[in-house]
């Protein structure tokens, strides 16, 4: 099992192969996660060529700066989604702040409120994803098909009890989509989740 001090093996070994130019690397990064990055600046920024230029940006910012990313610090993975949600809440800022420039309606609090609202979004998303597959389809059972925890043990198959805990720790793992922090300071995308 891997540790902090000890990241996942394919994570060191990524980041090595960028550091030395390697080409199939990048198409092998590219494999795994551009469907996280594009759904993410997606989910950000509501709008897909503004997405395919966020994907577009984060892998040549990993190709270009593969050192830009400490193993020690944590998945790959969970780095790429928080450079994902950093350059679109960017975009989005920029966006925003020059349609409010050009005589737009809203101000800078309204903003801040979309920006906000764009961030939990994605963060929720991104738990989502991330989590176990137990958990995952006790969420999807108990939201997007309305069973209680009941019904979600029976499509299961699995005790009343272990359908209550799945569906807890499910739920608090979602409800750290609503950290609020400072404005401007990226979501953690890793550790528990």
């Amino acid at each position: 099992m891997a540790t902090k001090d000890a990241p996942p093996r394919w994570d060191r070994r990524m980041q090595q192969r960028l550091t030395h130019g390697e080409a199939a690397a990048l198409g092998e990064l590219y494999d795994r996660f551009a469907s996280l990055v594009h759904g993410l600046a997606h989910r950000v920024l509501g709008d897909e060529r503004a997405a395919d230029g966020i994907t577009r940006e984060v892998f040549l910012q990993l190709w270009e700066d593969p050192g830009a990313y400490d193993p020690k610090q944590g998945p790959l993975r969970s780095w790429v989604a928080a450079l994902t949600h950093r350059l679109a809440v960017q975009r989005l800022r920029a966006t925003e702040t020059a349609a409010l420039a050009q005589g737009g309606e809203g101000t800078t609090e309204d903003l801040e409120r979309k920006v906000h609202h764009a961030s939990v979004a994605a963060r929720a998303d991104y738990i989502v994803q991330a989590m176990p597959a137990p958990l995952r389809a006790a969420l999807e059972l108990a939201y997007f098909q309305r069973r209680d925890y009941r019904q979600t043990a029976t499509d299961l198959g699995v005790t009343e009890d272990e359908a209550r805990r799945r569906l807890r720790l499910g739920l608090q793992l979602l409800s750290t989509a609503h950290d609020t922090r400072p404005s401007g300071t990226p979501p953690e995308y890793g550790g528990a989740v």
